[in-house]
């Protein structure tokens, strides 16, 4: 049986944290966020810039 090391199950447990919290982006939400802007690219790239400072100061 194949072992992981340390470092891998810290990152699989904050991967599981991430998406049981609802932080992964699925084709589904991506989608939704496109159509939301009109699939206008600035619009979309906004969104993103603007929800950056909240996701990475929820991490801490």
């Amino acid at each position: 049986m194949k072992q992981i090391k340390n470092s891998e199950y810290e990152e699989y447990q904050k991967y599981l944290r991430d998406k049981n919290n609802g932080r992964i982006l699925t084709p589904d939400g991506l989608r939704l966020i496109c159509q939301a802007n009109n699939y206008d690219a600035e619009k979309i790239g906004k969104h993103f810039l603007e929800v950056l400072p909240k996701i990475l100061q929820a991490e801490k």
